[in-house]
């Protein structure tokens, strides 16, 4: 079965409007400076059979900056995980680490 895509700006094939203008944005806001973002660290074990990992979430912006943060934050603690849904999965408990990383670079964490 093929996947579905969207066509035009948000699925919009046709508009009977003349004055209508198709928008390239897909609702990707501008990544805000390390400052002005609060970012939120935890501990997550729901649906992961039991394993730990450290959850930063939060982060507004980009998606390629997201997954340059979690790829930062992944290499500096020496682990894997992922990065999607505005939410950065770090395996393990790295919560300390995690934590005066993010605020060494910056971000207000809490």
């Amino acid at each position: 079965m093929a996947k579905k895509t969207k066509h035009g700006a948000g699925g919009i094939l046709y508009s009977t409007d003349p004055d209508f203008v198709y928008s390239s944005q897909d609702g990707e806001a501008e990544t805000l400076p390390p400052g002005e973002q609060r970012l939120r660290v935890s501990l997550d074990k729901r649906h992961r059979k039991g394993k730990v990992v450290t959850l930063v979430t939060g982060f507004s912006g980009k998606p390629e900056d997201l997954d340059t943060l979690g790829k930062k934050l992944k290499t500096a603690c020496g682990t894997g995980g992922s990065a999607k849904d505005a939410e950065i999965l770090v395996q393990g408990d790295h919560l300390a680490q995690v934590t005066q990383l993010l605020a060494a670079w910056g971000y207000r964490v809490s």
